[in-house]
């Protein structure tokens, strides 16, 4: 009898993937950046092994945009995600069953799907119910089979919920599953369960893990992680200022890493899996995020700002025996993955992507990248949404927009409450990367953003954003 694993490779005719996501890491954050001074060896190993997109950005770096970009590969405005999904709105968010995303194409192509982790993709249940029958509060929502699934096959997660020492999810009812451990462990269980039942079968799958931490509460990570940063010293970069160097910022920054280090050994475990089973050649195994984290650098903390903390996320792409291990210093914007991975599947691209399809550039085929990503983030909590239509205004028009390219950064900020004056800046990524100075560009050097201005434009057309510039 021939070996599994070569029967395994006969009967499939496209490889597995494994695309795993974490919520608020940035691209510092890593061992292997050499940049943040956190412990990541499984990490670390597999970008080793991996190709390396150096320049991969958030569009929009928040949590509902880039999730609804990545899926789609279309643009956060215009598949109508111009901010998380919630609630207190006028307007209610969600994505859209309509839209074609990577899931229902997989599905159409043979895929087995799965989805495991925080979606934060539908809408919030408390838009409709005061007391959903699903428990769902303030911005979490049940998303039942059907439709609003996007092609998803197996489910198990949660709209938007912190609760990462006591998680919950929904599978295929209302009811609550409560696991009572750290959410990124539970995830990995059951990814392994999915992975252990599909391992033989004929058709391939493509399973979706998206882990919440190191998202806040930073607090919220187990004692064995945190064990491990205690003591550690904290070394700030260089943007962050005297004000914000405080205990409290260098425990908070401690329980980042922390979370992150604990992500890292469960993601070690889905490596070790593949290894073990033989399924590193024929699954595509991407580790990414939906943004970054500011802490402390310009005086933020969180996300949703132009700076490279914020927008820069990792990017890694592994197929042993087929995929190289390099750099590719190509621009990666968050519309570009679904294409890109598609296209690594050789499946056809839908029509309905506005993303660059990096396919034939990453294997060594002649490929014309942007040279230019598009960024952007517009006023979304409600209260901000309520000044702006108190005085008849769109507060789609303001927030701020930019462009970044591999040496530049671009912005033209409109303010997040009336009245603000407009800003535009440029700011120079290689002489200055903790962009601390950067020019502000007025009519007496205006020419200096002219190009950067007229890109700007036609990004802002093709999506018809209504943006005032």
């Amino acid at each position: 009898m021939e070996p599994l694993l070569v029967r395994r490779k006969i009967m499939k005719k496209r490889p597995n993937l494994l695309y795993v996501f974490l919520d608020q890491w940035r691209y510092q954050a890593m061992g292997y950046a050499k940049s943040d001074e956190v412990c990541t060896p499984h990490m670390d190993s597999f970008a080793r092994e991996s190709l390396d997109c150096t320049e991969a950005v958030s569009t929009f770096p928040l949590c509902s945009p880039h999730r609804a970009s990545l899926l789609t590969g279309k643009y956060p405005f215009s598949v109508g995600m111009w901010t998380n999904c919630k609630i207190g709105l006028s307007e209610v968010l969600m994505l859209k069953p309509q839209e074609t995303c990577i899931g229902n194409v997989l599905k159409d192509t043979g895929y087995h799907t799965g989805y495991i982790g925080k979606w934060h993709l539908d809408a919030s249940e408390q838009n409709f119910e005061k007391n959903p029958i699903s428990g769902a509060s303030h911005w979490d929502a049940y998303t039942p089979p059907g439709e609003r699934r996007q092609g998803f096959d197996y489910w198990l997660s949660y709209g938007a919920c912190d609760e990462h020492l006591d998680p919950h999810y929904w599978a295929d009812t209302p009811e609550q599953i409560k696991p009572g451990c750290w959410s990124p462990e539970f995830e990995t269980d059951k990814a392994l369960e999915y992975m252990e039942e599909k391992k033989n079968q004929a058709e391939p799958f493509a399973l979706f893990v998206s882990y919440n931490p190191p998202h806040l509460p930073h607090e919220l990570v187990p004692d064995k992680y945190y064990e491990q940063y205690k003591d550690m010293p904290v070394y700030f970069r260089e943007n962050v200022p005297e004000e914000k160097r405080t205990p409290d910022m260098e425990t908070i920054t401690r329980q980042y890493f922390a979370a992150v280090t604990g992500v890292d050994e469960q993601f070690g475990r889905l490596l070790e899996f593949l290894k073990e089973n033989g399924m590193e050649e024929d699954t595509i195994v991407v580790l990414s995020a939906d943004h970054g984290e500011m802490l402390g650098s310009h005086g933020h903390m969180g996300k949703n700002v132009w700076y490279e903390e914020s927008i820069h996320i990792p990017l890694y792409i592994r197929q042993k025996g087929r995929l190289t291990p390099a750099k590719y210093k190509e621009l990666v914007a968050s519309p570009d993955h679904m294409p890109t991975l598609l296209g690594l599947l050789d499946i056809p691209v839908p029509d309905t992507c506005q993303g660059f399809n990096h396919a034939p550039g990453i294997l060594g085929q002649e490929s014309d990248a942007p040279q230019d990503a598009f960024l952007c983030s517009y006023p979304g909590m409600p209260e901000m949404v309520a000044a702006f239509e108190k005085q008849g205004l769109n507060s789609k028009c303001y927030g701020w927009r930019g462009i970044r390219t591999h040496i530049h950064t671009f912005v033209i900020n409109n303010g997040y409450k009336p009245g603000e004056k407009q800003v535009k800046m440029l700011y120079n990524n290689e002489e200055d990367p903790y962009q601390q100075n950067p020019i502000m560009i007025t009519e007496l050097n205006e020419e200096l953003a002219a190009d950067y201005e007229k890109d700007l434009r036609e990004y802002l057309d093709m999506q018809q954003d209504p943006f005032l510039m």
